[in-house]
């Protein structure tokens, strides 16, 4: 079982990338807002759990998402592997994944940062606010999310980095492009399913 983070900052790609990764690989997608929601909309244990933290503004705590997680993967038993969105976001998150993985005797294998300079990111997202009506489409805003971003995924980046398990990707190229440069990293642990 190959499991891949996926890291990037607003407007870098990362949601068209993981959708090319997905269909080359075959992979499982673990989106932390997706598995919130349809455990929430199923009323399951960790759905209502979830609810309660949630209707009062508050983030839910890491050992529910952690617990959504360990169900999803449970769920999947003949995956090739999984691609994390949206998680980890912070170095507790990512020793708990961790904790997580050994247990069900895997491992994050390859975590991709896609680095794009800021000035592109900034046209990116205005491109996308015009064309999308999405709220980011200041650059005030755009500035501030992509400032956050750094600063809550540095840490993560760091942890991983230790490991051995980091690689930085310049991700200002065409799309088709920025695919294969990671398609390279990728397939020194999984090949693609032709």
């Amino acid at each position: 079982m190959f499991n891949l983070v996926l890291f990037g900052p607003p407007g870098s790609g990362k949601g068209t990338q993981s959708e090319n990764i997905l269909a080359t690989y075959h992979l499982q997608h673990i989106s932390t807002g997706d598995l919130l929601r349809d455990e929430v909309s199923r009323h399951t244990p960790l759905g209502t759990e979830a609810k309660k933290y949630m209707d009062q503004g508050l983030l839910v705590p890491d050992e529910v998402v952690i617990g959504m997680i360990s169900g999803k993967i449970d769920d999947t038993p003949d995956a090739r592997g999984f691609i994390f969105d949206g998680f980890p976001r912070t170095r507790p998150q990512a020793e708990a994944l961790d904790k997580l993985l050994e247990f069900k005797q895997t491992q994050i294998h390859l975590v991709l940062a896609l680095e794009v300079p800021e000035p592109e990111l900034v046209k990116r997202l205005l491109d996308r606010g015009a064309t999308s009506g999405r709220s980011d489409d200041n650059e005030e805003v755009i500035a501030k999310r992509i400032k956050e971003y750094h600063s809550k995924t540095q840490p993560v980046a760091d942890y991983y980095n230790a490991q051995g398990k980091l690689e930085h990707i310049t991700g200002d190229h065409t799309i088709p492009e920025t695919f294969k440069i990671l398609t390279r990293h990728i397939n020194k642990y999984l090949l693609p399913v032709t």
